[in-house]
């Protein structure tokens, strides 16, 4: 029997990452899927987008890739600035402090 339980909200914290690094996470996550998407939407090749964002193509490979782990926030923000996107941080209580 399979047992189904239900989402937190962040995945990555449902996959057993601490609180803290599960919400680092999810931003980092969502940062990179917005940079993806308007890369994909402009048909950008790997080496326009390296002009665009002012970095080398093999960099571009690793955001393609979803390779979260080598991408700070930071560099995400900077990343979505030069493709003309502004980011804003909406923050919420949480529904338990643990």
């Amino acid at each position: 029997m399979t047992t189904i339980h239900r989402s937190s909200g962040n995945v990555f914290r449902d996959a057993g990452f601490p609180p803290a690094e599960a919400a680092h996470l999810l931003i980092r996550a969502d940062l990179m899927i917005e940079a993806r998407k308007i890369l994909k939407q402009r048909r950008l090749t790997q080496v326009q987008a390296a002009k665009v964002l002012d970095i080398t193509q093999p960099r571009v490979s690793d955001l393609v890739r979803g390779r979260i782990e080598l991408f700070s926030i930071d560099t995400l923000v900077d990343m979505l600035a030069r493709l003309g996107v502004t980011v804003t941080v909406r923050t919420k209580k949480a529904k338990r402090v643990a």
